[in-house]
């Protein structure tokens, strides 16, 4: 039964490496029944670069998940991010043999599946197919084409790759942790699946997902998924400008930024300071929060600046009704909200992953730092695109209607060959 299901999200990321286990409610709600996080050492920037320390962190955090949830975790979905990450759009078409019949679900999966064997740069593989608009018979803007009448059936597809070394080095990570993976998604699409609502979605909106190495970009448009990239910046580059800046070491400059930090220095109070203790005798540093929001508003201009050229070149800047959603860990920092409006000119909110939360045993799952890691258990209930949703609840239909006809059919056969044997037997045969 769907609300029997158990499904285990598997975050490997740049700051932590999360594991959550979520479950379906009676009212189609997710329900969190544990979670477990560790430090991750061992991935730079979304890449695996140490084996054995991420396969350490990746079992400590799946222990602590099991411990809280009572539940054996064997099979998770995993994301994936990184700057090796490429997305493309592809043109495909087939044509059908049985003209007469209408386009089926089957004609759907064809065209998808030669997608799959398209060419892809040396050293790179497909994780994502996703299909745009239909064109049938020439005719374009068909978003859902099951059931017209045509001949030729055409459709641009958003076309995802990732490194192959890099898809590799998480399932030795994995495996070597004791598990399988069910799904490899991409971490924005998971993200955009716990904090975007479906009228944002069809208004058009821009996921800003701000993680420790890497910031996500997907926009979204009439319910598809128009554009995906990744920039090669987070809050850990923000970190390291503190350290650099504030000469103090990198967990002093992690706690400056959460703490006392500001994504614009105007904000920041003009005399106040922070003072933080001296390595091995040293005396004291005093850091003014001006100084600090100072070089944190100037590395944050330029990921905000970066994220608004992507939504410039996706073509999309005039259609988000929706404005932006910024969420992950970044999504913390204060006000962040204002200095993406001032950049950008769209409306902006933090997104929080209580979208499609219901009561959990974990509250603190409702941070926008575990935005990813919410998305992935809710990609094992929802697809990415809701089309496929609705291909599999027609599939479950058409294969239950033709299981009930033909037990129907063979049992009255059975039937009447009985009653002609009983008559005949009884010498009542009429004729």
């Amino acid at each position: 039964m769907e609300n029997e299901k158990i499904i285990v999200g598997l975050d490997i990321g740049t700051t932590k490496i999360c594991a959550i286990v979520g479950k379906k409610n009676e009212f189609g709600k997710l329900e969190v029944l544990g979670m477990g996080k560790a430090d991750s050492d061992g991935v730079i920037r979304g890449i695996v670069v140490n084996i054995d320390r991420t396969v350490h962190a990746i079992e400590k955090a799946v222990k602590e998940a099991e411990d809280s949830s009572g539940i054996e975790i064997h099979v998770v979905n995993v994301g994936i991010a990184g700057q090796h990450i490429n997305s493309t759009i592809h043109h495909g078409s087939i044509t059908r043999q049985q003209t007469s019949d209408e386009i089926t679900i089957e004609d759907i999966n064809r065209l998808t599946s030669d997608m799959h064997r398209i060419v892809t740069p040396p050293g790179s593989q497909i994780i994502h197919v996703m299909p745009q608009d239909y064109i049938v018979d020439y005719e374009e803007g068909i978003k859902d084409p099951v059931g017209m009448s045509g001949v030729k059936l055409e459709a641009d597809f958003h076309i995802i790759t990732a490194q192959t070394n890099a898809i590799n080095n998480i399932n030795k990570c994995v495996k070597r942790a004791g598990l399988d993976i069910e799904n490899l998604i991409l971490e924005p699409l998971a993200s955009s699946l716990a904090v975007l609502s479906d009228e944002e979605k069809e208004a058009g909106v821009c996921l800003i997902d701000i993680g420790g190495g890497t910031t996500d970009i997907a926009i979204f448009h009439e319910n598809i998924i128009r554009h995906t990239a990744v920039i090669p910046f987070g809050g850990n580059i923000i970190t390291g400008d503190i350290k650099q800046g504030c000469m103090v070491m990198q967990h002093q400059a992690e706690l400056l930024k959460t703490k006392f930090g500001s994504a614009i220095a105007e904000e920041a109070v003009q005399n106040e300071i922070v003072t933080i203790p001296g390595i091995r005798n040293r005396s004291y540093k005093e850091i003014s929060t001006k100084n600090l929001a100072s070089i944190i508003q100037a590395r944050m201009e330029e990921i905000v600046e970066l994220a608004h050229t992507e939504i410039i070149a996706s073509g999309y800047m005039g259609k988000l009704a929706g404005g932006i959603v910024v969420t992950g860990g970044g999504a913390l920092l204060n006000n962040l909200r204002q200095l993406v409006e001032y950049m950008t000119g769209m409306d902006t909110r933090i997104g929080h992953p209580n979208e499609h939360l219901g009561k959990s045993k974990v509250d603190s799952v409702k941070s926008p730092m575990y935005a990813t890691s919410v998305g992935l258990v809710l990609s094992g209930f929802k697809a990415l695109d809701e089309r496929d949703d609705r291909y599999r609840e027609n599939r479950n239909t058409i294969s239950e209607k033709k299981k009930v006809p033909q037990k129907h059919f063979f049992s009255s056969i059975l039937n009447k060959t009985k009653n002609l044997l009983t008559d005949d037997i009884d010498g009542r045969t009429e004729y």
